[in-house]
């Protein structure tokens, strides 16, 4: 049966060229009088892109301060310090300007000017959530989502936990999206986003209940056209297009879109599995998540054999057989065979990392959040399970 459901995205989204040029009238709709800018490398002010927002800014009459160096799988040190300079000049609004990580940034900052006291116990899960102060986004990587959605990743470089923190407070007020803004990525980047956008829709996709099929039906549309974005991409970095789908489903895949109607919120196993190779090793999200998911896939795809001989029917247009275990089995390879066409990794030597059996302890120890949870729902993992997708992603061969 169809599961009830609430769908909120209260974001306003301006999408197209020149559009940054937008966000001074934007924020004065806000009612806001100074804003933080925040932004992560120097690359936003050598395209001129800083330039661009706070002349915005200015003449629409609001006053800013900035605040860079947010780096990938961002800290909670910048965190701590961006709260400290807005207290002290009086900001009132949050603007983000880059990708996920910023985002993220930005509605953690958010987070600890609303409340008194320490931030990160809204990511450790010690203390709920209560509001945000406001936020819009200027996007510069098609990724993570943050522009619509309610989540929030901070890494605590205290003891490298890397945890997300979820709250309708802090979906953003707008998100400014000009896919020409993601001409200069990196390949890497790029397909790195790519790899993201499909994992918000397919850890919403794999579920054990039922679903509803207009849902099951626009995520694996969704999905083709991500993956068609990306293979005309290592064509033409500069396809307008191409650009534009990723950007747009960027969004779409994780604002709540994609899960409506189904029994469960999703397995979102892998990502939490990632969530600890990111903050030991720092890898950028993406990438980690390719090269867990494999491992992830092939330990649990007996559970829903079914699901996976559908999506690669639908998704990744491969025939039936009728046999849905080997039809699973040939998902999995395909999706291997995708991911290593975008020069995604699909286990930890192609990632780079060699975890140590002690790490690999360490790493499953922490998703249960310390014996305190366990993972997913296609099938239910425990420390032991976990620590068997690390081990097997660590044992698969390389290209």
């Amino acid at each position: 049966m169809i599961s009830d459901f609430t769908y909120y995205t209260p974001t306003k989204v301006m999408f197209g060229k020149n559009t940054e040029s937008e966000v001074g009238s934007l924020i004065a709709k806000e009612g806001c009088k100074k804003v933080l800018v925040h932004y992560g490398s120097e690359s936003a002010k050598k395209s001129g892109l800083l330039d661009r927002v706070t002349s915005s800014l200015a003449k629409a009459g609001i006053q800013y301060v900035t605040l860079g160096g947010v780096v990938p799988n961002p800290r909670l040190s910048k965190v701590h310090e961006g709260i400290e300079l807005c207290k002290k000049e009086g900001v009132d609004f949050l603007l983000a300007v880059g990708g996920g990580s910023v985002i993220d940034s930005a509605k953690a900052i958010g987070y600890g000017l609303y409340h008194d006291g320490e931030v990160w116990d809204f990511y450790d899960q010690s203390r709920p959530i209560q509001g945000c102060y406001p936020i819009g986004a200027v996007l510069t990587i098609a990724a993570a989502g943050s522009e619509m959605s309610n989540s929030s990743v901070i890494t605590n470089e205290d003891g490298n936990l890397k945890r997300g923190a979820n709250h309708d407070s802090s979906r953003c007020r707008f998100a400014i999206m000009n896919p020409e803004l993601t001409y200069t990525l990196p390949a890497y980047q790029t397909m790195s986003g790519a790899v993201d956008i499909m994992m918000h829709t397919i850890e919403r996709y794999f579920i054990n209940g039922p679903s509803m099929d207009l849902t099951d039906q626009m995520a694996e549309a969704l999905l083709r056209s991500v993956i068609q974005a990306a293979i005309k991409l290592k064509v033409d970095s500069k396809d307008y297009d191409a650009r534009a789908t990723l950007m747009w489903a960027s969004s779409l895949s994780h604002n709540g879109l994609m899960g409506c109607g189904n029994s469960q919120r999703g397995d979102w196993a892998p990502h939490q599995l990632e969530h600890e190779m990111g903050g030991m090793f720092d890898v950028a999200h993406g990438a980690g998540l390719s090269a867990v998911w494999i491992a992830w896939a092939t330990y649990v795809y007996q559970h829903n054999a079914a699901r996976f001989a559908r999506f690669g029917e639908k998704v990744l247009l491969l025939q039936r057989s009728g046999d849905d275990t080997k039809d699973a089995l040939k998902t999995i390879d395909a999706m291997q065979n995708f991911f290593r066409s975008i020069d995604m990794p699909t286990n930890f030597a192609e990632l780079g990392i060699e975890p140590t059996e002690a790490q690999i302890e360490e790493m499953a120890e922490k998703a249960t959040f310390f014996g305190k949870r366990t993972l997913g729902n296609v099938l239910v993992l425990g420390k032991e399970e976990i620590r068997a997708i690390y081990q097997l992603a660590a044992s698969m061969d390389q290209r």
